[in-house]
C-alpha cells in the first residue's frame, strides 16, 4: 500500500500476535494482497488457548477490555460474536495484611474519590493521609510523572503499596513507582493536571463515568478462551486471500532502490509496496536498524518483565473456594505469587465443560525479578499452593498441573514512554510505506493492540490522526479482575 493509498499493492505483516493479524485483516478490507510472516510455529502472541484435566481454558491473557470497542469490533467480524461472555462474577478481594479483604469499590486504577473508599485495605493512619490531599499545595506533574510517586505525594505510600501496585502490577507486571502515569492511567494523568486535588480530580472521573450511563460489562471474554481470538481472525485472513507463513523468522528488511521494501523471510526473498512492523520491541529494533537506526535505538531501549502462570485443576469435592473471581496480592506484604484467579468461578464456559472439575491460576514475577521466575515448573506449583492454602485454606492436591511461562512478556512503560513512542513515530514517517504497531507503543491490552494495528494501516493509507490519537492518548489498559 503506498503512502497515499492509492495503490493498495502487497503488503507484509511482520509478526501474528493479534497486532499483527488485526493489521493484516484490515489491510485485506482496503484491498492490498497480504502475507502475514510469523517467526514462531503458531499465531497468537501472548495469547494463547489451551487445556487442563480435560477442560479448555487461556495460558494467557483471559479477558479485553470491552468498553474500548475496538477488540470487541473485531471479534465480532471475525465470527465470534455469540460467543462473546462476560464474567459470571467479578468481584475480586485483595489478600492483604494477613486476610482475603474485598476489593475496594470507587476507585480509579486503585486511587479512591473519597477516602472510605479504602475502608479494610488501609490502616486507619493510612486513611487518615488520604484526607491531606485536600490542603496539600499542588503536585506539579510537568510533562509526565511516575504514578506511584504522584499518588504517593498526594495520599501516602500506604494507598499505592496496598492498591495501586497491585492493579498496575496486574495489568503490566510493573513497579507503580517506575511506571508513567501519563502512559499507563491517561485518566489520572488528566485529573492531575487540571486539580491541584487527585482525589477531587477522581471524584470528577466518576463523576463523568455516571453522566455517560455506560451500561454492560467493563471486562468480556471469550467462550473457548480469548487464546482463540486470533485464531479466529487467522481464519479470516486466509478467508480473504491473505497469505500467513508460520515459522518464517524475518532477518531482513531494506527499502528497494525501485520502491518498496524487500524482506528477507526463512532465507526467502519477498517484495512489498508496504510493510507493517508488528513485533516486540527488541524484534523490531534489529529489523529497522539498517533503514532507521534512530528508531531502533529508541526500540531497545525498551524494557520487558517476565512473568508465569500456574493452572491447577481440582475435583470439585476436595475443595471450597472463597466466593468471588480471585484475589490480588500487593508485593509489599512479601508473598511470592501477585494474584489468584478462580477460573471455574469467574467464567461459565469454563464451569460448564466439567462441572466436576475446578481450575485456578497464579501468576508470578514482576519487573526486575528474577529469582522466582529461575525456579523449575514444580516449584512454582509448590509456591502458588503454598499461597493458596495461606490466603485461601485450599490445602486439596491439584489433579493435574500446568506452567506457563512468558519470557519478556510485558514492555514496560516508564516515565516518558509517550514521548519514546513519539520519536519512534517521528522517524518512521521518514520511511515510506512503513508503520509499527502492537503492545511496546499504546497501550497493552488487546483492544490498545487492535487500535495500534487500525492506526498503522491507516498510516500507510495516508491518514495520520489515529497513530496522533494514539501517542497523545494511549489506551489505558486496565486489570481485568484477579490474575490477568
Amino acid at each position: 500500500m503506498s503512502a497515499t493509498g492509492t495503490s493498495p499493492g502487497h503488503a507484509v505483516v511482520i509478526g501474528a500476535g493479534i497486532a499483527g493479524l488485526a493489521a493484516a485483516h484490515r489491510l485485506l478490507e482496503r484491498g492490498a494482497r497480504v502475507t502475514v510472516l510469523e517467526a514462531a510455529e503458531r499465531v497468537g502472541g501472548k495469547l494463547l488457548p489451551g487445556e487442563i484435566a480435560g477442560v479448555r481454558v487461556d495460558l494467557g491473557a483471559e479477558s479485553m477490555l470491552a468498553r474500548r470497542p475496538e477488540a470487541v469490533a473485531l471479534a465480532r467480524e471475525v465470527g465470534l460474536a455469540e460467543r462473546l461472555q462476560p464474567p459470571a462474577i467479578a468481584s475480586a478481594a485483595l489478600w492483604t495484611r494477613g486476610a482475603l479483604r474485598p476489593m475496594p469499590r470507587g476507585h480509579v486504577m486503585g486511587v479512591p474519590g473519597p477516602a472510605a473508599a479504602l475502608a479494610g485495605v488501609l490502616s486507619e493512619d493510612g486513611l487518615a493521609r488520604i484526607g491531606q490531599d485536600a490542603v496539600l499545595p499542588r503536585t506539579e506533574v510537568g510533562d509526565d510523572v511516575a504514578v506511584g510517586e504522584y499518588v504517593a505525594a498526594r495520599l501516602g505510600r500506604e494507598v499505592v503499596d496496598r492498591l495501586v501496585e497491585p492493579l498496575l502490577g496486574g495489568v503490566y507486571a510493573g513497579d507503580a513507582y517506575r511506571i508513567s502515569m501519563r502512559s499507563a492511567v491517561p485518566q489520572l494523568f488528566q485529573a492531575a493536571r487540571a486539580h491541584a486535588s487527585l482525589t477531587e480530580g477522581v471524584r470528577e472521573i466518576q463523576a463523568k463515568a455516571a453522566a455517560a450511563q455506560q451500561t454492560g460489562p467493563v471486562f468480556t471474554g471469550i467462550e473457548g478462551g480469548v487464546g482463540t481470538l486470533p485464531l479466529a481472525v487467522a481464519d479470516s485472513v486466509r478467508a480473504r486471500g491473505g497469505e500467513i507463513r508460520t515459522g518464517a523468522p524475518v532477518t531482513g528488511l531494506r527499502r528497494d532502490p525501485a520502491g518498496g521494501w524487500r524482506i528477507t523471510a526463512a532465507g526467502e526473498p519477498l517484495h512489498a509496496d508496504a510493510v507493517v512492523v508488528a513485533v516486540p520491541a527488541p524484534a523490531a529494533a534489529r529489523l529497522l536498524r539498517p533503514e532507521s537506526p534512530a528508531a531502533a535505538a529508541e526500540l531497545a531501549a525498551v524494557e520487558y518483565a517476565s512473568m508465569a502462570l500456574i493452572t491447577l485443576a481440582y475435583r470439585r469435592a476436595d475443595l471450597s473456594l472463597p466466593e468471588g473471581s480471585g484475589f490480588l496480592v500487593p508485593p509489599v506484604d512479601g508473598r511470592t505469587i501477585k494474584a489468584a484467579t478462580f477460573a471455574s468461578q469467574k467464567w461459565g464456559w469454563i464451569a460448564e465443560q466439567d462441572p466436576d472439575t475446578v481450575v485456578l491460576r497464579t501468576s508470578v514475577g514482576r519487573y526486575g525479578e528474577t529469582a522466582v521466575l529461575g525456579r523449575d515448573d514444580a516449584d512454582l506449583v509448590e509456591v502458588s499452593r503454598h499461597d493458596l492454602r495461606e490466603a485461601a485454606g485450599i490445602d486439596a492436591a491439584p489433579v493435574a498441573t500446568r506452567v506457563t511461562r512468558w519470557t519478556d512478556g510485558l514492555p514496560q512503560y516508564p516515565v516518558g514512554h509517550h514521548a519514546r513512542v513519539a520519536r519512534v513515530r517521528e522517524h518512521i514517517a521518514k520511511l515510506p510505506g512503513l508503520a509499527v504497531c502492537g503492545a511496546p507503543y499504546d497501550g497493552v491490552g488487546i483492544p490498545a493492540c487492535v487500535a495500534s494495528a487500525n492506526a498503522a494501516v491507516d498510516q500507510l493509507s495516508g491518514d495520520p490522526r489515529g497513530a496522533e490519537e494514539l501517542t497523545a492518548h494511549p489506551v489505558q489498559s486496565r486489570h481485568g479482575g484477579a490474575g490477568e
